[in-house]
């Protein structure tokens, strides 16, 4: 689908990092948060997850503001069908680097689109690999004093201090971050919201 550029582009999302990728672009736009309740269920199927999430925040914002395009993001790790989101507290970050060491996971991100004044609505989910190292309790610590876990899925960054954990990845690494760049980038040239290159 191809819309003209709006006004207004809104992130609805209250994540720094999502909100420092999304500016790399060069791209004008304003922080609205939704007030909504996100599913974290840990068995839940991971990719209906972060499109729930994700839905819910853009169609949220987008119900405030009609004529804005409203780009709304969900992330989480998934390891051997358990969902790991946002850790409680320290302890619960520690179990989940625990879970993860020395294994392979999936982190998936969904982007949604919302423009209600062209009836626009658009829902993209991409994934990439992370490999993580065999991690002791010290390797732990370690990254644990350098890094904060709280508000990230999996409780870690991949930016903050990530080589102490993690040993390889696949795909995006900016879709590890929160925001995948490739996928959001061509998203918003295509409709317009992001001039095309040469123009």
């Amino acid at each position: 689908m191809s819309v003209a550029c709006p006004h207004r582009l809104i992130l609805a999302s209250a994540s720094p990092r999502r909100r420092e990728l999304l500016a790399s672009l060069g791209l004008q736009f304003s922080v609205v948060t939704a007030a909504v309740q996100e599913h974290e269920a840990e068995d839940a199927d991971p990719r209906a997850l972060v499109r729930h999430n994700a839905t819910i925040k853009a169609d949220g914002v987008a119900r405030l503001h009609p004529d804005a395009m409203v780009l709304g993001a969900d992330t989480t790790v998934c390891v051997d069908g358990i969902v790991l989101n946002k850790p409680s507290d320290l302890a619960d970050a520690r179990r989940m680097l625990r879970c993860l060491s020395g294994r392979a996971h999936s982190v998936f991100t969904c982007l949604a689109l919302r423009c209600l004044a062209v009836g626009l609505g658009e829902d993209h989910i991409v994934e990439s690999r992370v490999f993580f190292r065999v991690l002791d309790e010290a390797a732990i610590d370690r990254y644990l004093s350098r890094a904060n876990p709280l508000d990230k899925a999996g409780g870690y960054g991949i930016q903050e201090h990530g080589e102490l954990i993690v040993d390889r990845w696949e795909g995006s690494w900016t879709n590890i971050m929160g925001l995948p760049m490739e996928e959001t980038k061509a998203v918003l040239t295509r409709l317009k919201v992001l001039p095309s290159t040469g123009c």
